[in-house]
């Protein structure tokens, strides 16, 4: 898997938890989160039980700071245009109170507009189907389709081209 891929699961993982159960710093909900995903790679490699124990964590290789690099600018502007998404998916997800709609997906929504919207760097194409490939994973093969039907009419009210990048 890419590391793009993957600091953008990580991110669903994030706004997920940070949705169902908002930290009051985010710098710290962040920290915490990292050393988590870090914690619990370690352990699946070790097999062992741990329960209680304080895991030694060894020095951040070069592959989870570029998925942290990515992933954080993911994070914050996602959450810093939320209500601006949160708008887009009431007018686009058809017959759907947002609240309706599974936190993984909305979540996943939340991301892929962000970066349609405010990262010229990354194609809206682009956005689309790596927000539907990580649907698929998270959520079901439904919330694949639903997540594409809406980011796909999202898609046509943007004002730049869906391919080219700036």
């Amino acid at each position: 898997m890419g590391k793009r891929r993957e600091a953008r699961e990580r991110a669903v993982q994030f706004l997920f938890q940070y949705d169902i159960n908002p930290a009051e710093q985010l710098d710290e909900a962040l920290d915490h989160f990292w050393n988590s995903q870090r914690s619990d790679a370690i352990a699946e490699d070790k097999a062992d039980a741990t329960w209680g124990e304080k895991v030694e964590l060894p020095p951040i290789t070069a592959a989870e700071t570029a998925v942290r690099l990515f992933a954080d600018p993911l994070i914050r502007g996602t959450l810093q245009y939320r209500e601006e998404a949160d708008a887009l998916i009431k007018k686009h997800a058809q017959n759907w109170d947002l609240h309706r709609i599974a936190a993984v997906d909305r979540n996943i929504l939340r991301l892929a507009i962000f970066e349609m919207l405010h990262r010229d760097d990354i194609p809206p194409v682009v956005s689309i189907n790596e927000a539907v490939d990580v649907a698929k994973k998270f959520s079901t093969q439904d919330s694949g389709k639903f997540v594409n039907g809406v980011l796909d009419r999202i898609k046509g009210d943007l004002m730049r081209p869906a391919r080219i990048v700036k």
